[in-house]
């Protein structure tokens, strides 16, 4: 085996979360993958902080796959920090799948971060947060970032209700631009798909 194959316990891979070397940061939280292991929960919440975003974006996934377990933790981090920590554990919240994130969601798609926005509107629709349909509708038409915008379309098509069709079909109707109608019709077919 390789160096760079290496896989390290538990207990090696959270010291190692802090070396120096990147690449012994990187192994290390791949070595963490899937595990279920409490004790990684606060290491990987400083792992979110890493310089290399790999290493940050695996953090979060392996927390986000840790279910309730890690929730609390996360709508903490999410409602009091900033930039992309607040980014990454937004991402690892919205893993979880947990109902507790929907109404953090809810009022996260009026954040200042375009990307926090984004994970939000996205996640409210994975968590078919259906009394949250009106607002990401608003995200659909109001939003400056197209990212977000093109988010919220999915979000939509991911509820799998014939409300979102009625909301998407008034966007597309409104919108000139070719990339959201071709959107907001691969939105309304895989709704359509869904209901049949």
């Amino acid at each position: 085996m390789t160096k760079k194959e290496e896989k390290f316990s538990v207990e090696e891979a959270i010291e190692k979360l802090s070396d120096n070397d990147v690449e012994i940061r990187k192994q290390a939280v791949n070595s963490l993958d899937g595990i279920r292991d409490e004790t990684a929960i606060g290491p990987l919440i400083e792992a979110m902080k890493d310089e290399n975003t790999p290493v940050r974006h695996k953090a979060a996934e392996i927390l986000g796959n840790m279910g309730d377990v890690v929730v609390d933790e996360l709508i903490n981090i999410v409602t009091n920090e900033t930039g992309e920590y607040k980014r990454f554990a937004s991402f690892a919240l919205k893993l979880t799948g947990s109902e507790k994130a929907v109404d953090y969601f809810a009022l996260a798609i009026k954040d200042e971060d375009f990307g926090v926005r984004k994970v939000a509107v996205r996640s409210l629709g994975e968590l078919k947060a259906i009394d949250k349909i009106d607002d990401i509708a608003e995200v659909m038409m109001e939003e400056e970032d197209w990212g977000v915008r093109l988010a919220a379309i999915r979000a939509l098509g991911d509820m799998e209700v014939e409300e979102a069709i009625v909301l998407i079909k008034k966007a597309r109707r409104k919108e000139k631009d070719k990339d959201f109608k071709k959107a907001a019709n691969k939105a309304i077919k895989k709704i359509e798909k869904a209901i049949k």
